[in-house]
C-alpha cells in the first residue's frame, strides 16, 4: 500500500483539462476575495498551514479574484466582511467558480493551493480570522 501523499489525484470535481464552471453549495462553498487583500490572505493562510492550505483558485485576468474553496454549508456560518463574498447553494441567487485542471493549459485559471486527499478544502474558521487579521 502507498501512503505517501499524493497530489495528482483531484477531487470529482476538478475538470480533467482545461477547466469548468461548478456550482457553488454543491460540492463546495467559496468565498471569493479580490486583488491584493486575496493574495494577502492566500499568503497568510498558506504559511500557517505549511502550505497545505486546500484549494484556493486564482484569475488572472480582471479583478483578479481567488476563490478560497470551502467544505459545502460551511460558508453560511460566518459573517464576512466587506469585501469578501460568500457563493454557496443558500444565497438568493445561484453562484458558479471557475475550477481549473491539476495540469495543462487552464488560463486565465490557476491554483494558487491546489486540493489534496488530505486537505480537500480550506478550513473555514481558520479563513474567517485570517481574513479578519488582514482588515485590522
Amino acid at each position: 500500500m502507498n501512503l505517501r501523499k499524493s497530489l495528482d489525484t483531484a477531487p470529482a470535481w476538478v475538470p480533467a483539462t482545461g477547466h469548468a464552471l461548478r456550482h457553488a453549495g454543491v460540492h463546495f462553498d467559496a468565498v471569493r476575495i479580490g486583488g491584493f487583500l486575496g493574495e494577502d490572505v492566500a499568503y497568510r493562510i498558506m504559511s500557517f498551514t505549511d502550505f497545505q492550505a486546500g484549494p484556493i483558485v486564482r484569475e488572472a485576468t480582471g479583478e483578479k479574484n481567488l476563490y478560497f474553496l470551502l467544505p459545502p454549508r460551511a460558508a453560511g456560518d460566518f459573517a464576512w466582511p466587506a469585501p469578501t463574498r460568500a457563493l454557496s447553494g443558500s444565497g438568493r441567487s445561484e453562484a458558479y467558480v471557475g475550477i481549473p485542471a491539476l495540469h495543462g493549459l487552464t488560463w486565465p485559471l490557476d491554483w494558487r493551493s491546489r486540493p489534496t486527499l488530505e486537505d480537500p478544502f480550506v478550513e473555514a474558521e481558520l479563513l474567517h480570522w485570517t481574513v479578519n487579521c488582514a482588515l485590522r
